[in-house]
């Protein structure tokens, strides 16, 4: 009985528990606190529902509970005049907080109190204030509802260093007075990137893990589809958001077949097309046509969306419209530029106009600093080599990038490769 119950409270908590955070945190106006209360809630649970059974409504008894706990905190505070005084303020200018340039973002979460109180969350989890590594852990901490040791298995480190980053990360966002309050005007934009770029962070450690056994982290993919879909609730009118999750479905959707049976990487031009999801890729189109008609065709995630709905339209690796992906990147490579956009713009090109062409492209940015480390530099570098009949040189390059991989499966895969050119 009581191992049904907690396993009632387990699955209530980890669907709904950013919710009771993000109500809280708009009484008390500081993230940690407000998961300290919840906490509170979740253990007030574990000690009752076992005892007196799972109430009829377990979303409402632990954010009244949670709620309690928070009233109970401010009647303590010694700043009571000051804090009520501030929410009092808050309450009388709510309406005035929603400025004209995010009113259309936020339509279909104005009619709920909850989904403003997530969309504050979200953007202060992911406030620039803090450094990349902790607001990835706190998004996940706080909006995922993973639990510090679940999410240091995830990135395969330490569970003291998960934990240690999240405690500071919500000491930062006290001490540098984070406001807990949707951003407007010209920080709208800034904020919005940091939160989609922290989704992204997190799909990509799934889709293609960084060290590790396995290639792919699954778990970690699905925990980002759902705060993308979830961050395209909360602004519907946000183009850029509904790009991000067009590209996350689309990439998604080739999940199942970048892995044999046996775990080992299939590159995209390899894989069983057969396998790929179909709903995810009906999925992933729309939302790159919401994208579109908000007009954001050409936001940065919304033009890599379109890169992959080519592939997804390609039947087979040969129907692949390779000079119209290569036009793509060269759009991105306008509106945001990079030496990782530049190598997979090497990468289109030479499938579009002969190895030749991507080799030029790649071998000016061997003396780019933060590709010196990155092993599909010379891993692409050794493809177009071996595709000239370069087989020697082709063979070092990815050697080297084998010694570079940190994931296990990828080095297996570089070296095989090494080895065919033998």
């Amino acid at each position: 009985m009581h191992s049904a119950t907690h396993q009632a409270i387990d699955a209530v908590w980890r669907i709904e528990s950013a919710k009771i955070v993000a109500t809280v945190a708009r009484m008390v106006r500081d993230i940690g606190v407000a998961e300290e209360l919840a906490q509170d809630a979740l253990v007030a649970a574990l000690e009752n529902w076992p005892v007196k059974g799972v109430p009829q409504n377990p979303v409402a008894w632990l954010m009244t509970t949670a709620k309690n706990r928070a009233l109970d905190r401010l009647r303590r505070d010694k700043s009571l005049g000051e804090k009520l005084e501030q929410i009092g303020h808050d309450l009388e200018a709510q309406e005035a907080l929603i400025v004209p340039d995010f009113v259309d973002a936020l339509d279909d979460a104005r009619a709920d109190e909850i989904g403003d109180d997530l969309l504050r969350l979200i953007f202060t989890a992911c406030h620039p204030v803090l450094s990349t590594e902790a607001r990835v852990a706190l998004t996940l901490k706080l909006l995922g509802g993973l639990t510090t040791h679940e999410i240091a298995r995830a990135y395969l480190v330490p569970e003291p260093t998960v934990a240690q980053r999240i405690v500071r990360a919500k000491r930062t966002l006290s001490e540098a007075r984070v406001p807990f309050e949707l951003p407007h005007g010209d920080a709208l934009g800034e904020r919005l990137a940091s939160v989609l770029e922290v989704v992204y962070l997190v799909f990509n450690e799934g889709y293609t893990a960084t060290a590790g056994e396995d290639w792919m982290r699954p778990a970690l993919c699905d925990e980002a589809l759902r705060l993308g879909r979830m961050l395209a609730e909360l602004a519907p009118a946000q183009s850029e958001v509904h790009g991000l999750v067009a590209l996350m479905e689309l990439q998604a959707s080739r999940a199942s077949a970048r892995v044999d049976a046996s775990g080992r990487p299939v590159l995209l031009m390899a894989q069983d097309r057969a396998r790929w999801d179909h709903l995810l890729i009906r999925r992933g189109l729309a939302a790159l046509e919401r994208a579109a008609k908000l007009g954001g065709a050409l936001g940065p995630y919304a033009l890599q969306a379109t890169i992959a709905a080519c592939h997804a339209g390609a039947g087979t690796p040969e129907q692949t419209d390779w000079p119209r992906i290569a036009a793509i990147y060269d759009a991105l490579a306008q509106v945001s530029p990079s030496p990782v956009v530049e190598l997979n713009r090497a990468v289109a090109v030479g499938m579009a106009f002969g190895p030749a062409a991507g080799l030029e492209i790649i071998d000016g940015l061997q003396g780019e600093k933060s590709l010196r480390n990155y092993q599909w530099l010379p891993s692409v570098r050794g493809d177009l080599l071996a595709k000239l009949g370069r087989n020697d040189e082709a063979r070092a390059e990815f050697e080297r990038a084998a010694e570079l991989a940190g994931n296990a499966r990828e080095r297996e895969l570089l070296l095989a490769r090494a080895k065919d050119l033998a």
